[in-house]
């Protein structure tokens, strides 16, 4: 990993950020997550609603389940902003470890992907959802205290900087490269 980017090195990236294409985005990169702290970046992967991101870990259990003990559909893919990761990242090959599946090139403040918005990507659809996505301490050893600061707090908590969260509900393959596109408003 490159050095860490100090708290104003990273708000002067903040207006490329929220220059993101609004409706007609890009899949940038795929990452899946197979086991903890394991990272496998992708051209191509399957994306379903009984299991998520294939080679994910996500079917297997995670931090919020239904009454039922299964994985919640609400945290199913993890999505976030490729402009951010690439400020906050500084290289490509340091996106994987943020843990996110889906870097789009997209606006996804609230006030352009509020819950509910759905996005298609390849041959799946998305389903914004309300679950807040927020960096933990694995966020800030692999990018920096300021770099968790700048996702978390402030304004970047309200522009949702460090990602969001979509359900799937139509089974798909996305490619890098892919259109992201928001549909049915």
């Amino acid at each position: 990993m490159t050095r860490h980017l100090s708290m104003d090195e990273l708000n002067a990236g903040l207006d490329e950020i929220l220059a993101s294409p609004k409706d007609d985005g890009r899949l940038e990169a795929i990452v899946v997550r197979p086991e903890h702290g394991e990272r496998r970046d992708l051209e191509s992967c399957a994306i379903s609603l009984a299991a998520g991101a294939e080679g994910d870990h996500w079917a297997k259990g995670c931090w919020k389940t239904t009454e039922a003990g299964k994985p919640h559909p609400d945290v199913q893919i993890c999505i976030m902003n490729a402009r951010c990761i690439s400020l906050i990242a500084q290289e490509r090959a340091n996106w994987p470890p943020a843990g996110d599946n889906l870097f789009i090139d997209m606006d996804l403040t609230p006030g352009n992907t509020p819950p509910g918005t759905r996005l298609a990507i390849g041959g799946a659809v998305l389903e914004i959802t309300d679950t807040p996505h927020n960096g933990c301490a694995s966020f800030i050893e692999r990018y920096g205290r300021d770099a968790c600061l700048f996702v978390n707090t402030g304004e970047g908590k309200k522009l949702r900087l460090r990602g969001i969260y979509g359900r799937v509900i139509q089974d798909g393959t996305v490619t890098v490269g892919d259109r992201v596109r928001k549909i049915g408003d």
